[in-house]
Formats: C-alpha cells, structure tokens, sequence
C-alpha cells in the first residue's frame, strides 16, 4: 500500500479522496456514539462540512466521462448538496426520524456505494491499497 498514487493525482482528488475518509471514520463514531448530545452535534457539524467537501471536490474531477466531462456520480453530489441542509434542517425541527434516515441515506451511498467504486481496477484508490 502506497499513497504515492493518490498523492501525484491532481490536487481535487487527495482533497476529495482524504475528506472522505474522514467523513467515513466520522460517520462511524456518529453511528455508534450517544444521539442528541453536544458531541454528536459537534462531529455532526464537522461531518456535514467534510460531506460538503467530499461532494463539491467532485465537480473538479474527470476521470470517467460519459456525458462530456461528467459522469452519474456528479449527481450523487449535486443530490447529496440539495440533501445535507435539509438534514440539518430536520434536526433542527426535531424530526430525529427524518434526519436519521437521510444521514444514514448519505453516508450509505454518497460514502460507502460510492466508496466501493473507487477501488474497482483501474482507480487511484484501487493502486493506493493493490498496487499496480
């Protein structure tokens, strides 16, 4: 395992690829830790802006392209944009069930789906942990 690919790529993708991996290792504590607390708050406060990272960088990257310089997953992150404040928002109106189910929504397929694509052959993330 090197990290060499990831860091020679074009500065959007370590940015994108290390923002979320935190965003993961975060959403994990978030998942396992006491809800409604000041620390769930705090982390939750910084994992919505590692998301906010993760899904912007996005735009700044080319690697597939099927429609111009896009792809479908640029509209997981325009989707995951339009949905992190409406989360944000259903907490703060006290719908728990409602931001529980869209937190959990994101980070199962803007991090982990997405997440397990990015080691197919081929892919940076794919060399940093195989090799060539």
């Amino acid at each position: 395992m090197t990290l060499a690919p990831l860091l020679d790529a074009a500065p959007a993708i370590p940015v994108h690829a290390f923002a979320a991996m935190a965003a993961f290792a975060l959403g994990l504590v978030q998942f396992a830790a006491p809800k409604g607390t000041l620390p769930h708050r705090t982390v939750g406060w910084i994992w919505v802006g590692l998301m906010a990272v993760v899904a912007a960088s996005s735009f700044w990257i080319h690697e597939i392209r099927l429609l111009g310089p896009w792809s479908p997953i640029h509209l997981l992150s325009i989707f995951t944009l339009i949905v992190l404040p409406i989360a944000v928002w259903r907490a703060r109106r006290h719908r728990i069930a409602d931001h529980r189910r869209i937190m959990t929504m994101i980070f199962g397929g803007a991090l982990v789906i997405a997440g397990l694509f990015t080691f197919l052959p081929g892919r940076i993330m794919h060399t940093v942990v195989f090799g060539h």
